[in-house]
């Protein structure tokens, strides 16, 4: 598993949902990212985010990363905007 350093953590993104309000089923290529993900692991210095949590979070202040054939971000704390 990948172990975030200081104040960073790695999020795994929530999915999307797949239709429209009025019922249109989007393809993959035209969905929107969601801002929203579950944090999986917490480096020593974050203080309030607990692993298990959902966050919100900034769109562009992430890194992507793979692992093991699933994609994660990497944030650090102060970009995380709420706690679900």
């Amino acid at each position: 598993m990948l172990k975030p350093l200081a104040d960073r953590l790695v999020l795994k993104r929530m999915e999307s949902e797949e239709r429209t309000a009025s019922g249109i089923v989007l393809p993959d290529s035209a969905k929107e990212k969601p801002e929203i993900a579950e944090v999986v692991e917490i480096g020593k210095e974050v203080k309030e985010v607990k692993k298990g949590q959902k966050v919100v979070f900034g769109k562009y202040s992430t890194s992507e990363i793979k692992y093991g054939g699933t994609e994660y971000l990497i944030v650090k704390e102060e970009d995380i905007l709420a706690i679900l």
